[in-house]
């Protein structure tokens, strides 16, 4: 019998299912709901904002009121709306703060503290409506959503074992380990039609059970948290906010898979991630839940943290497996699976951090339960990383095939600046453009494969009428292109003169039969590349070429970019009849290209703009002298003696 060094109730080494029911009861008991409690967000999105001086501002304040032991702080994990962050959560009341400053904390622990007042500023309140919240249920981004993934994020100190136990935290191991064969579980994960929730969708249940019965010892089982696409972090937050609950699925999976050993394979990037999952493996060993003869039922595992180099590439499973193995991480050619021979040759069942997180809530409620939420061929919930041209950006977690639409429109609170929606690109770089005309279509690995798109680790970039299409295309191909390992031609060289060739596109150079071109170098990438990132990276530029290929057309043909994008084909003039001769433009331009003085209308030198659209940006709206224009020739400049203003009223 080990004693541990977990905080809080001082208990042994578990030595079984009823040890730990025995320290989930203690737990309980020892919990005052009705105790004062300050609960913040120490994600790495909230650490950005300064939570770091909120906390301590929390706890000046509250010694200086002799109120350090009444009122518990604690630091919890990210719940999806990052951009009002940090967020403060005052129980028991449970009232939400958000965008909250160490100047805010005097006013919170006086009067919702002490008097129970509610600080009105800080509650959220709707752009629209003007009403506040004072709860989640209250806000549209979270009202539309269904959290079964991330909800504890905001209950649970993610180095906490006590706070996970007391959620009822480990029961389905303990359920698994008492009660059921490996069998039965690889089972019930089929009834569950769990598929994988990194990218391609492959069911759960397959992998598992081809990598349980592939000749070969040792087994192992990953868990993937390299999470490459750029501005998503889905992984992440769980992986920081509640580790626990993805270390509980590993080790169910392991157990059904005859695995021993696994690894969590982390991003470099992610070293809150990093810390807060070993100290969940270091507490679970500790208390027996982790290593040999775990919960006393003879099975054995024990899990390593291996980092990252950070490639985009890496996040594939072989190469992921050869970054393992101490090796460059580069894809290699998967005649045999990676569930037959992964790491070391040895069979390996990889699964991102979101799949085994869903593996514990499945056991312990069930198919039936999990299956009741989705769509026929996709179970369960999804979380996306909403981005882009949207009034509410962050993270959220709905059930699959809810519509486009609704996570965009309900969830998302529609586009900025009412603008009008163009497109939304799904599953991160290597992932499609949908246009407005399926904004209904459903969320699931099936319907956005027939649009042409991928559900990805969960990306969704929504783009307003401002895109350009055929940039967004450059874009992506640009960063893919720069992530390939080179190590096959389709990829290297496919990617490379797709670049080319758009490069030539938006900077007015494109050619007739470049179209063609593209197509045919998407279509043959996505045919013969190595591995899942080669055979993807086309979907942004064949999805374009698409849905918006007068938009190509455009630029080629017209020398024109409907969206007013692309440098090159936009000349910047400046209207007589609108200007004030204001001087704003003039002053404001780097090269010194916009010609005039007060009083005295204003040219622009077109052989001296270099198009940064600074006299754009400062030109005030109610003049809007300053236009753009695309694919048309700019007006001849007006006679010097008919720039002087006259000096009116109006003027």
């Amino acid at each position: 019998m080990l004693a541990t060094p977990n905080q809080g109730v001082k208990n042994l080494r578990l030595e079984s299912s009823a040890d730990l029911e025995k320290l989930r009861k203690d737990i309980l008991a020892k919990k005052n709901p009705k105790k004062p409690a300050i609960a913040m967000c120490i994600s790495t999105g909230c650490e950005a904002l300064g939570v770091k001086d909120v906390i301590k501002a929390f706890k000046e304040e509250l010694k200086k009121h002799g109120l350090e032991n009444e009122v518990e702080i604690k630091e919890t994990g990210c719940i999806g709306f990052c951009e009002k962050g940090p967020r403060v959560v005052v129980y028991p009341e449970e009232i939400y703060y958000f965008r909250v400053k160490a100047t805010d904390v005097p006013e919170i622990v006086s009067k919702t503290l002490l008097k129970k007042e509610i600080v009105e500023r800080l509650l959220y309140t709707d752009p629209v409506s003007g009403e506040t919240a004072r709860n989640l249920a209250e806000i549209p981004f979270y009202k539309y959503q269904n959290r079964i993934l991330m909800d504890n994020n905001s209950r649970v100190d993610p180095k906490s074992l006590e706070d996970y136990i007391a959620l009822n935290g480990y029961s389905a191991l303990a359920k698994v380990l008492s009660s059921m064969a490996p069998e039965q579980v690889l089972d019930e994960i089929r009834k569950a039609n769990l598929r994988g929730r990194g990218g391609g969708g492959f069911p759960t249940f397959r992998k598992w059970e081809s990598t349980r019965k592939a000749p070969g010892e040792p087994k192992y089982v990953i868990v993937n948290c390299d999470e490459g696409d750029p501005g998503a972090f889905m992984n992440r937050a769980l992986m920081e906010g509640n580790p626990h609950s993805i270390l509980e699925g590993l080790i169910i999976g392991a157990y059904a898979i005859g695995s021993h050993e696994g690894f969590v394979y982390v991003r470099q990037e992610y070293p809150l991630a990093v810390e807060n999952m070993q100290a969940a493996i270091d507490s679970a060993t500790a208390h027996g839940l982790l290593g040999n003869n775990i919960l006393g039922s003879g099975f054995d595992f024990k899990v390593k943290i291996h980092r990252g180099a950070g490639a985009f590439v890496s996040g594939e499973s072989s190469a992921l497996m050869t970054a393992i193995e101490g090796k460059v991480g580069e894809p290699r050619p998967k005649y045999v699976h990676t569930s037959e021979k992964g790491v070391w040759d040895k069979p390996s069942a990889l699964n991102n951090v979101e799949t085994w997180a869903n593996v514990p809530l499945i056991i312990n409620n069930g198919a039936d339960w999990f299956t009741s939420i989705g769509t026929a061929g996709s179970k369960g919930t999804k979380i996306f990383a909403l981005a882009g041209k949207v009034n509410n950006t962050g993270l959220v977690e709905v059930p699959m095939g809810m519509t486009l639409r609704d996570i965009i429109f309900k969830i998302g609170g529609g586009i900025r600046n009412g603008k009008k929606f163009k497109a939304v690109q799904t599953g991160g770089p290597s992932g499609g453009v949908i246009p407005e005309q399926y904004l209904d279509s459903p969320v699931d690995f099936d319907e956005l494969a027939k649009l042409g798109s991928i559900m990805g680790s969960g990306g969704m970039i929504v783009m307003d009428e401002d895109t350009c299409m055929v940039d967004v295309a450059r874009y992506f191909v640009n960063f893919l292109c720069d992530e390939s390992c080179g190590k096959c031609v389709p990829c290297r060289e496919g990617l490379k003169q797709a670049r080319k060739i758009l490069d030539g596109i938006v900077t007015g150079n494109g050619k007739e039969g470049d179209i063609e071109k593209l197509q045919e170098i998407g279509e043959t990438t996505a045919a013969a590349a190595l591995c899942a990132l080669g055979q993807t990276s086309a979907n942004p530029m064949l999805t374009t070429l698409r849905y918006f290929r007068d938009e190509y057309e455009a630029h080629i043909k017209e020398k024109r970019c409907p969206a007013m994008v692309c440098k090159s084909l936009i000349s910047y003039y400046i209207d007589p009849t609108k200007c004030r001769a204001c001087t704003l433009c003039s002053r404001n331009c780097p090269v010194g290209a916009v010609n005039g003085e007060l009083n005295k209308i204003h040219l622009i030198d077109q052989s001296k703009c270099i198009k940064c659209g600074s006299c754009f940006d400062v030109c005030p709206p109610k003049f809007r002298a300053v236009t753009k224009i695309s694919g048309e020739p700019v007006p001849p400049p007006i006679p010097e003696e008919q720039r002087w203003i006259k000096k009116t009223g109006g003027n």
